[in-house]
């Protein structure tokens, strides 16, 4: 019947099975951690033990003392400069990271660009920021306009009026008659 359940494929794992994973999955999880946990404490004291054996202080001289004391304070040097040398790789490492998370950034296109201010600047600004000193007067951007006379709006005004209503004048100057008058009115047959 149903055709939803058809198109499912059917699970290779038994729900029992699946409910005993969903509970034993965690509790494996959790005794793994505690054993590296243990294996780390082991892994420690075997070094610590191995580099710095336990001291025997009963029955030395104080000019052995002193000797002892003077080969742990190199030994202390030595760790120092060890861990002075991990602490500089690791920081360089760290940034060589960040390096190179910036440049997988910046090709996969996902930085984000920031939001631009709207701002207004005239051209006399805009002129003196880009050239700076070298920049001298005012650019005044309507002197560099056209210039129109009023006798022309004037004549223009006249043309469209003489035209009117161009269905009056239809008749009028259709065929040859018409024409004629357009070129003597435009001063062609002088």
């Amino acid at each position: 019947g149903n055709p939803k359940m058809d198109n499912k494929p059917k699970s290779k794992i038994s729900a029992s099975r699946k409910l005993s994973l969903k509970v034993g999955l965690p509790t494996l999880a959790i005794e793994d951690l505690e054993k590296e946990k243990q294996d780390r404490e082991e892994e420690k004291n075997r070094y610590l033990i191995e580099k710095h054996p336990p001291l025997q202080l009963s029955g030395l001289s104080l000019a052995e003392l002193q000797n002892l004391c003077k080969q742990l304070y190199a030994k202390i040097d030595v760790a120092d400069e060890e861990r002075y040398n991990y602490e500089d790789k690791v920081n360089k490492h760290n940034k060589d990271i960040n390096e190179l998370k910036l440049k997988v950034q910046d090709l996969g296109g996902k930085f984000k660009k920031p939001a631009l201010r709207k701002v207004r600047v005239s051209a006399d600004e805009m002129m003196r920021a880009l050239l700076g000193s070298k920049h001298k007067g005012s650019m005044d951007l309507r002197a560099n306009l056209k210039s129109v006379k009023k006798e022309d709006i004037k004549q223009e005004k006249v043309l469209t009026t003489e035209v009117g209503d161009w269905r009056k004048n239809v008749e009028a100057m259709s065929g040859m008659e018409g024409r004629k008058k357009m070129f003597d009115a435009a001063g062609g047959g002088q």
